[in-house]
């Protein structure tokens, strides 16, 4: 009676044990996963902790872009940007001076020089027929043409030179050749030739234009000798300017001071 009564006596306590164990035991699965259930949260925190120095970083670079600039290194980027101003200043006045010197070239060449236009008129008589023409300026043939078929004679009008020419003295020399042309009791004439040779000077003038006229004509009448009467005589008109002038008209009046020779010769003639 007494050893069932122990057993009764007992038996709630070694229940409360087997409880207390059994709590233990099912405690001790739960102990041993909080390690892996607290190992996640620091794996998952690694990211925010990133973007966090990411956006601690990105911050401190715009403070130190936005910075303001110390005064010294003001004062250089000043100098910097004036002596870059200088320069492109001093660019500028040389280019106004390489086109103040290239216009003045471009007018100093416009005016400088002078113009000749020079032409020669055959005023003659049908009884004189001119067969060649010869004129020389300064040494240099300007006009040379020899013609037995009368178209030469045919011309009123004989362009001689037309340009530039260089300021100052010059020298015409002009040699012309007629051949008689007579008709009925006058084709004697025919056999005759005649020489004409004549020098003439004059002045180019600087920024102007001259106009030269060789003019051939006959001298005297009927009484006068055949050799003495083809004459040339000149004409001059200065214009301003270098543009090309019109001939003068014939009828003007016009001296010659310059030497004039004609010979004759009878058949073949000078050449």
């Amino acid at each position: 009676m007494a050893a069932s009564l122990a057993v009764l006596a007992t038996g709630p306590a070694l229940a409360q044990q087997g409880a207390t164990a059994k709590g233990a035991s099912s405690a001790a699965p739960a102990a041993s996963a909080a390690p892996t259930g607290s190992a996640l949260p620091p794996s998952s925190a690694t990211p925010a902790a990133t973007g966090s120095a990411t956006t601690a970083t990105a911050g401190a670079m715009g403070t130190a872009v936005a910075a303001p600039l110390d005064g010294q290194t003001y004062t250089v980027r000043l100098r910097d940007l004036e002596q870059r101003v200088d320069e492109l200043k001093e660019q500028i006045r040389r280019s106004h001076t390489r086109l103040s010197l290239l216009s003045e070239t471009i007018l100093s060449t416009s005016v400088q020089g002078s113009r000749a236009e020079i032409v020669f008129q055959n005023d003659m008589s049908s009884a004189f027929r001119l067969i060649r023409a010869l004129v020389v300026l300064d040494g240099a043939v300007q006009y040379n043409k020899a013609d037995d078929t009368g178209a030469l004679g045919e011309q009123t009008t004989i362009p001689i030179l037309s340009g530039a020419l260089p300021p100052g003295d010059h020298t015409l020399q002009v040699l012309l050749q007629f051949q008689g042309n007579g008709y009925g009791v006058f084709s004697y004439l025919k056999g005759y030739k005649f020489d004409v040779r004549s020098t003439h000077s004059f002045r180019a003038v600087e920024g102007k234009t001259i106009n030269l006229q060789v003019i051939a004509y006959e001298k005297g009448g009927v009484t006068t000798p055949l050799e003495q009467r083809p004459q040339v005589r000149y004409f001059e008109k200065v214009t301003t300017g270098l543009n090309a002038a019109s001939p003068p008209p014939a009828a003007a009046p016009a001296t010659s001071a310059s030497p004039i020779s004609t010979s004759i010769s009878i058949g073949t003639g000078n050449p």
